[in-house]
């Protein structure tokens, strides 16, 4: 008869976050991850924008107020973004263009996310530099065309990244923080917009 002779195995301890890294509080990250697994309705968020008409093709828009944790919340001061065309586009160049800022958005969203995943992986990062470029025809926005869109026909970014870790493993956190990534989800899958209008 054979017998099995019964050992005490202790539970593994829980492994620690990584200390914080690259301007990540990471030890926040993960308790925010947490806190959202375990209470999924706080990851409901709403993030606004009001913009007004100056003059021409110039317009400010203020960020202020959004809702996030369910609870309304403010950033620690309004903040506002100038948009125009510049003079050959008619405009008077009072700040970049709107598409200029999707290409930010795109970069400034990817670039967030890079922080963010080699911190929680433990990777230093040393240099994180992106170039994005988007291609339109402007056919489409002059009404000269109805078979060419009126926005980008395609975006390309390219980054240029060095850190503590192999090159393979800077760029799986690349392809994570794409993946992750909110503005490139919006841009490759299309987001329902509602137009309203109160006119008076």
């Amino acid at each position: 008869m054979n017998t099995v002779e019964m050992v005490d195995q202790k539970p593994a301890p829980a492994k620690a976050p990584p200390m914080p890294r690259n301007g990540v509080d990471t030890p926040k990250l993960f308790a925010t991850i947490g806190a959202v697994k375990a209470q999924p309705d706080i990851a409901n968020f709403q993030f606004r924008a009001t913009s007004r008409w100056v003059a021409g093709t110039h317009s400010r828009s203020t960020m202020s107020g959004f809702f996030g944790a369910g609870s309304e919340m403010t950033h620690k001061s309004a903040y506002t973004a100038d948009s125009d065309h510049p003079e050959i586009l008619c405009g008077a160049d009072h700040g970049p263009t709107p598409v200029e800022y999707v290409l930010h958005a795109l970069a400034s969203c990817l670039t967030a996310g890079i922080g963010n995943i080699a911190a929680a992986r433990g990777v230093t990062l040393h240099e994180v530099e992106s170039t994005v470029v988007g291609d339109i025809d402007l056919r489409g926005i002059l009404g000269l065309s109805d078979e060419v869109r009126n926005g980008f026909k395609r975006i390309r970014i390219g980054f240029r990244i060095t850190g503590d870790a192999p090159a393979d493993k800077l760029r799986e956190i690349v392809q994570q923080s794409k993946a992750r990534s909110a503005v490139y989800d919006m841009l490759t899958n299309g987001v329902p917009v509602q137009v309203d209008v109160a006119a008076g």
